[in-house]
């Protein structure tokens, strides 16, 4: 499926440092994204691909979608991870992605105050 324009590493890297309390760690030899700790992104070594917490629903409506796209990610994709290919994702719903998997893992407090402000 032909999409819009995706989105670069560094616009990747700058959306999810952008939200509070992110830092951005190396683990098993590429970038991971943390809030409070807690992995809600991950990006290939190559950096063609990225992994992100989904919900199981989300997981499925994405891959039943557009299978060229997107995949059950390894190792956690039984708990609603995905892995998207950066190519064949807009930059629109690769940063809706990465917002809503920063939602599910940071703390509800945080959340309540990043809506708050937006």
């Amino acid at each position: 499926m032909s999409r819009t324009r995706s989105m670069s590493l560094r616009q990747l890297r700058a959306l999810a440092l952008a939200l509070p309390e992110v830092e951005e760690r190396e683990t098993w030899g590429h970038p991971t994204f943390r809030v409070i700790g807690k992995v809600f992104l991950t990006i290939s070594e190559d950096g063609s691909a990225v992994t992100i917490k989904a919900s199981i629903e989300e997981q499925a409506g994405l891959i039943l979608a557009d299978p060229a796209a997107f995949a059950i990610a390894a190792h956690v994709g039984r708990y609603g991870w995905i892995t998207a290919k950066r190519d064949q994702v807009s930059g629109a719903e690769l940063e809706d992605l990465v917002i809503q998997a920063w939602r599910r893992t940071a703390p509800r407090s945080l959340v309540a105050s990043f809506d708050h402000r937006r």
